[in-house]
């Protein structure tokens, strides 16, 4: 599937709604959902390897685990690739298109230092995936800036990150730690572009995201960590002596 496939489906105010998936057989599940595109999340793709996130996981190991779940379905796969693993932006486009993706998620976060890059930075990062990439990649550019701050406040500088973002090159801006309703609204129309939204517990709902305007909607490590929670409790009680089945 072409990456032109995925960026069709960005859509404000219908948005692309992903269950971000970390191996091949939830992306199949995801897929037979009727779901048309399939991301992962780095977060549930680094657990399942046995690593913590954050770039803690061997490159190689996240690349291979794409490679796989992009293997294993029919419809675009967009990767988080983090912050791009201390890749060039040619070594990156690279490694994505060779794994089979045709997206992917890159955040502005400097995981050498846990601190958000300066914008300028940032856009020349995003410039250099873009012309190395061309049209091969939908890049959805994450904006860490709202993480551990008031956000009305950092509202405007989020704004300015995520317009600088797009037109470096990025496709969407996804405002991570942005969570209610009124700033996720007014970020949408201070950007002027596709908007992606997370699905945080307490969010406005997949149908008050849309009516926001955003043009897409990730459940990043939210299903993950549900169907984790899931899971352990099912274990208790299997070490209780019940089957659950």
């Amino acid at each position: 599937m072409t990456a032109a496939a995925l960026r069709a489906l960005h859509v404000p105010g219908k948005p692309l709604v992903l269950p971000n998936a970390w191996d091949a057989d939830t992306a199949k599940l995801v897929e037979a959902a009727g779901f048309p595109a399939v991301a992962t999340s780095s977060v549930a793709v680094a657990a399942a390897l046995g690593f913590p996130d954050g770039e803690k996981a061997p490159a190689d190991e996240m690349f291979a685990a794409a490679a796989r779940i992009a293997k294993a379905v029919g419809v675009p796969v967009s990767v988080d690739a983090e912050s791009g693993y201390g890749l060039s932006g040619a070594d990156l486009a690279g490694r994505l298109l060779d794994a089979g993706a045709v997206g992917c998620n890159f955040e502005d976060t400097d995981h050498a230092t846990g601190s958000v890059r300066p914008v300028a930075g940032q856009a020349e990062r995003i410039a250099a995936l873009r012309e190395a990439a061309g049209d091969g990649l939908v890049i959805n550019a994450r904006v860490d800036s709202f993480r551990g701050v008031d956000a009305k406040e950092a509202l405007a500088d989020g704004i300015a990150r995520a317009k600088a973002y797009l037109e470096a090159g990025a496709d969407c801006v996804y405002p991570i730690h942005l969570r209610t309703p009124e700033l996720i609204g007014e970020f949408v129309e201070g950007v002027g572009g596709a908007v992606n939204a997370p699905a945080w517990p307490g969010s406005p709902g997949l149908d008050g995201l849309a009516h926001l305007g955003v043009a897409r909607i990730s459940l990043g490590g939210g299903l993950w960590q549900y169907l984790r929670k899931q899971l352990e409790t099912t274990l208790k009680s299997v070490a209780e002596g019940k089957l659950p089945y």
